[in-house]
């Protein structure tokens, strides 16, 4: 991996009451957001798919730093049942990640998670940070921080989980 540097919370924003953590082993809790189509998407929908979960923000320099790698992969894999669900944290996502696009558009699905359920259910207190869930819905890997998406360890990995 190259890891790159990461956005942590400050204490003071962490949930107070938040359910356990999702942990490498465990199933992805479901979930519905809308795209920036305005099209409500769910987990669910991609079952038998292997899905890449990205938490970011257009704020986040090491976000921002991953997405370039984030669109190779998905350009590699489109075809091969591998998505990449890009879920930007934001409180006026729609707004900000519109006006990031224009700069830097990018193809993968952007979900709108303004009000942070999803963040919050998944635990969620870094940027970036992903998970990788398999196509039976587990997740088999957590990934805290920018990395590059198309070289080393984590790129065998998700080769092997699509390809085989």
């Amino acid at each position: 991996f190259v890891f790159l540097p990461f956005i942590t919370f400050a204490g003071s924003e962490r949930p107070q009451s938040s359910p356990q953590a999702v942990e490498v082993g465990s199933i992805a809790p479901d979930f519905t957001l809308e795209n920036m189509q305005g099209e409500k998407v769910s987990l669910a929908q991609f079952r038998g798919k292997v899905v890449i979960l990205n938490f970011w923000a257009t704020w986040c320099p090491p976000c921002r730093n991953e997405m370039p790698s984030m669109e190779v992969l998905h350009q590699t894999f489109k075809d091969d049942d591998l998505v990449l669900l890009a879920i930007n944290v934001e409180k006026e996502g729609r707004k900000q990640v519109a006006r990031f696009l224009q700069e830097s558009p990018y193809s993968f699905p952007i979900l709108l998670d303004d009000e942070n359920q999803v963040l919050m259910r998944y635990r969620v207190f870094q940027y970036p940070e992903s998970f990788i869930v398999d196509r039976s819905g587990v997740v088999v890997k957590k990934v805290i921080g920018a990395v590059h998406w198309m070289g080393g360890d984590l790129y065998n990995l998700l080769h092997f989980m699509v390809k085989g």
